[in-house]
Parts: C-alpha cells; sequence; structure tokens
C-alpha cells in the first residue's frame, strides 16, 4: 500500500522487513516470554544493516537518510520486537553536538559502537520535565552530578548515558525549565558509571532490556561532556521530539500489524462449528476495521515524516500522529488477542508480547493526555492557569 514511496525507499523497507522476519522474529519469540536481554550478536547484525546510522550524516559514518525511512525500518523492526526497533534510536539531540563531539562520537554511534541510554525523569517527575531535581555541581573542569534517576533503559549496556540536571537552582524569576544542563556521561558497557547505584525497575513488558533506577552520588563528568550550552538542556530534550514522535509512532504501527498478521494467521487455522473461524463476519469485520486502522495511522505517519524532513514545523501533527497511533496500536492488538480466545491469553503465542508492548506506546514520549493537551492547546490557545 506504500504508494508514495519511492523505489529506494521500498528496497530499504524490504531490506528491513526481511531481517525483521529472518533475524528478530525468532529471537523475540525465544528470548522475550524469558525475559533475556538483545543479544550482542543481534546488535552486530543490526551495526552492519547500518540500522544506528541511518539519520547520521555521511561525513561520519552514517546513511544520511532522512526521518521517513528512520520510521520505515523502525515498523519492520517493531513488527519483530519493539525493543529492537528501540535500540537503534539514535541519541537525542546529537544535532546539538559541539564540532569536537561530532567527530569525536558521531562515527561510534553510526557503527552501533556506542550505545547511549537517556536518563530524565525522576521518581517525582516524568512529563514535567521543568520539574527536575538531580543536580550538577561545578568541580573543577568536572561537574559532579548527584540525585535520583528513574525510567533509564538499557542504563547497564549503554556506553553512555545522557543524563539532564539541574546546574542552577529554581528562581522567582525565571522560567522552571531554564538552569538545567545536559551530560554525556561515558561508562564501560554492562555497568553502571563511577558513582551511580541502581536496580533494574520490574516491568511487565518492553523486555529485551532492563529499564534502571539510578542514584547518582557525586557521579563525576567532564566539563567537555556537557551537550549544547549550559542551562538549555530543556531545549536539547525538545529539540528532537517531533522525529521522537514519528518514531513511537512506527513503533505502535509495527507492533499493530504485527497484531494484525498473527489475528489474521490464526483465523484462517483456528477451526469452530467445522470451518476457520475467519469465516464468520465478526472475526472478518474486526480484521477490516483494524488494517484501516493501521493503514490511516500509517499515512498519517508518512506526512508527518516528510514534513520533518522538509523543515517543516509539524509539532502539531507530531502529537497528532503519537497520539493517534499509540492509541490504535492498543486497540488493534487488543482485538488481535481477543482473536485469538484463549489462546492469547498464553505466551504460547507472540500476540501477549504486541499487546504488552503496545501499551507502552501511549505512556512514553509524552502520554496520551500530554498529547491531546499539546494539541488543543493549539486548537484552542492554552487553558487559563
Amino acid at each position: 500500500m506504500s504508494i508514495t514511496l519511492t523505489d529506494e525507499q521500498r528496497m530499504i523497507q524490504d531490506a528491513a522487513r526481511t531481517f525483521a522476519m529472518n533475524e528478530v522474529l525468532p529471537v523475540a519469540n525465544e528470548l522475550d516470554p524469558e525475559r533475556r536481554d538483545i543479544p550482542a550478536d543481534l546488535r552486530r547484525k543490526l551495526a552492519e544493516m547500518g540500522f544506528f546510522g541511518i539519520t547520521i550524516p555521511q561525513e561520519y559514518g552514517g546513511l544520511g537518510l532522512g526521518v521517513l525511512e528512520y520510521c520505515l525500518v523502525t515498523e519492520e523492526l517493531a513488527r519483530a520486537w519493539m525493543s529492537v526497533s528501540s535500540i537503534i534510536r539514535p541519541m537525542m539531540g546529537y544535532g546539538l553536538f559541539s564540532d569536537e563531539q561530532k567527530a569525536r562520537y558521531l562515527p561510534r554511534m553510526a557503527a552501533g559502537e556506542m550505545l547511549c541510554a537517556f536518563s530524565m525523569s525522576e521518581p517525582g517527575t516524568g512529563s514535567d520535565i521543568s520539574g527536575l531535581s538531580c543536580r550538577a555541581e561545578r568541580d573543577g573542569d568536572d561537574w559532579l552530578i548527584t540525585g535520583n534517576k528513574y525510567w533509564c533503559t538499557f542504563a547497564d549496556g549503554a556506553d553512555a548515558i545522557l543524563v539532564l540536571a539541574r546546574t542552577e537552582p529554581k528562581r522567582p524569576d525565571t522560567k522552571p525549565h531554564q538552569g538545567i544542563s545536559a551530560f554525556l556521561v561515558e561508562k564501560e558497557r554492562g555497568k553502571l558509571p563511577a558513582g551511580v547505584a541502581g536496580a533494574p525497575i520490574p516491568k511487565i513488558g518492553y523486555f529485551g532490556w532492563k529499564t534502571w533506577e539510578l542514584a547518582f552520588d557525586r557521579c563525576r563528568v567532564p566539563a567537555a561532556n556537557m551537550v549544547g550550552a549550559e542551562g538549555r538542556g530543556f531545549y536539547l530534550a525538545t529539540h528532537s521530539l517531533e522525529t521522537a514522535r514519528a518514531h513511537t509512532a512506527a513503533r505502535s504501527i509495527g507492533l499493530a500489524r504485527a497484531g494484525l498478521e498473527d489475528a489474521i494467521r490464526y483465523a484462517k487455522e483456528r477451526i469452530q462449528f467445522g470451518r476457520p473461524i475467519g469465516e464468520f463476519q465478526a472475526i472478518r469485520f474486526k480484521i477490516a476495521e483494524m488494517a484501516t486502522q493501521i493503514e490511516a495511522a500509517r499515512q498519517l505517519m508518512y506526512s508527518v515524516c516528510r514534513k520533518i524532513d522538509t523543515g517543516e514545523r509539524c509539532d502539531l501533527e507530531a502529537s497528532m500522529v503519537k497520539f493517534f497511533a499509540s492509541e490504535m496500536a492498543e486497540r488493534v492488538t487488543s482485538e488481535a488477542l481477543q482473536i485469538h480466545g484463549g489462546a492469547g491469553y498464553t505466551t504460547h503465542y507472540a500476540v501477549e508480547r504486541h499487546w504488552r508492548d503496545a501499551r507502552l506506546t501511549k505512556i512514553f514520549e509524552g502520554t496520551s493526555e500530554i498529547q491531546m493537551k499539546i494539541i488543543s492547546d493549539h486548537l484552542l490557545g492554552r487553558a487559563a492557569a
């Protein structure tokens, strides 16, 4: 149905689909039920495909492609295992690197040799970035980070963690989000940084990697590892939100498609009352509606990606596609599970994985409620305080 794609984009999509179904899906079906991590060998294969550097400029070893190509690959990988479609995400805000940082980090990121985690949320702070309390204090040529962080996925397996911390206290005469800075905390893969303790959070899904609660205790970071200007970390977090939300839409669409394809296969195989359940109108109409919702989300995603790639502002549309696609993914994967009947409520079928992971898409990268606030503020103006 991707009639708007170029031949090159279709080739990229086909290559990603083949890779996802042959290399990722069998691993996901084996490891996700056991809550095991994405294996190093699969990460190596992702690097060989160039998936870690899709949007990184060619001069730094990347493919130099657009957000549309990035989302095409993401959808295919998410159809197999959402965690794998997330691990290829480049570090948030790398476009704000200094020239020295670009030369130092981007080639390694493009080659999959430097994987980054992102640490923004805190136990009492989620969507409201301005509420951050983790602080960083200057100590000669370094900064010392102290405070608690929450929801840091891949903190152990990454080679660096991008941490947002407050370098200036809140003041009545400044806006709440001012005074927040970003630091790239480099570390040994497989360990937490020196000065950081943590424990994995017991999740109900999004397996393949661990998500951590972290405690920073005077974690030392060179001043050269500050990303962007001091006190401007809030803008780094928001700099690439349009791309991040398109990426989440692509993940949502991939999950929904996985549910649909699994449901179609099951409907053809499952015999009840002497015939496949796919011959019953109730099941056929469910599948028709599921497919329609997926395609509607996909076309909206393509539109948003094209706007991003041509430099057109689309913060409204990005919120719309993140909201619409994630809500759609939960509905469609839930219907897919329903079509499986009791079998869907077991770990014998992957549909339960798609359903669990789809539920998360309504929460991260800004909850559905945050997206609705953004959309309504665009249309009606900000509500009075």
